[in-house]
């Protein structure tokens, strides 16, 4: 993509990106009545446009700006201003209140992969790009689906974790071949790893104890997800349930694949992912 700050690049009046069709986010948005499903699919499309500046977005000059117009077009918004491209967000603020500094967040979040590949963050570092790229959706999620707000604001933030750690370790070998590290510091300082190349961490043979003490932080968050979604009312934790099972069954994989190389890519079978929206979509 390119972009410079006073010329809007073509995309900007493009048809929104949807959900690939039959993956979790969008079998779980299917669940949801229409209006808020078109809601979900306007804050999916704006997620999926930054989150392409900054993984695909050009020269990292570029990336910033276009990410900086992104800012400015989420504050025009909320002062009546609709760009073209954030026009599909005007009823589903409108209707679910949903939170400027959320949607300043994503952005944000974006920007730390933009700015500078990010390698061997701290403890503090990644969770706070966990909440940015994941909780802080989740929280834009939770208003949609009709959440109580007190525990909706929880369930994202535990929910956002659970499935960006998840992420992170089913994608480290790809993430590594963009140069990019998102295993904390802390964990690979454990085990003699300091400042390593993406490639040398994922290489290391004591990788798997990094691995699987980032999958329990990662446990214990769908632990406390389940906890919420089970005292919350079950219509508006549709979707968010079926997104944890999918999530969760990945995390599964992962594990007992194992973190020997070469590693495979892991993707739950059919017929367990059939189980999970048969038992959290149909009823």
């Amino acid at each position: 993509m390119s972009a410079t700050a006073t010329t809007a690049p073509a995309e900007d009046s493009a048809a929104p990106a949807l959900p690939a069709a039959g993956s979790s986010f969008y079998t779980a948005m299917r669940l949801l009545p229409k209006e808020r499903r078109e809601a979900m699919y306007a804050v999916y499309a704006f997620c999926r446009a930054v989150d392409d500046v900054a993984d695909d977005g050009g020269p990292r000059a570029v990336r910033q700006v276009e990410l900086d117009r992104w800012r400015a077009d989420i504050d025009a918004l909320y002062a009546g201003r609709p760009a073209p491209r954030v026009r599909d967000l005007v009823e589903p603020v409108r209707r679910y209140d949903l939170k400027r500094e959320d949607f300043q967040a994503v952005i944000d979040g974006m920007a730390m992969d933009a700015v500078e590949d990010i390698v061997a963050p701290d403890a503090e570092t990644l969770d706070l790009y966990c909440d940015r790229v994941a909780s802080a959706v989740g929280r834009l999620s939770v208003r949609i689906f009709g959440m109580p707000e007190a525990d909706g604001i929880r369930l994202a933030w535990h929910q956002g974790r659970a499935l960006q750690l998840t992420n992170i370790l089913r994608d480290i070998d790809e993430d590594a071949e963009r140069g990019r590290l998102y295993l904390p510091r802390e964990k690979l300082a454990a085990i003699g790893l300091t400042d390593p190349t993406p490639m040398e961490a994922i290489s290391h043979p004591r990788i798997g104890e990094v691995c699987l003490s980032v999958a329990r932080e990662a446990e214990e968050h769908y632990q406390a997800t389940w906890e919420i979604i089970r005292r919350s009312p079950r219509k508006a934790t549709k979707a968010a349930r079926l997104m944890a099972a999918a999530y969760h069954l990945y995390l599964k994989a992962v594990i007992a694949r194992g973190w020997a190389m070469p590693r495979a890519r892991v993707k739950p079978g059919k017929l367990a992912l059939l189980a999970v929206v048969l038992r959290h979509g149909l009823i």
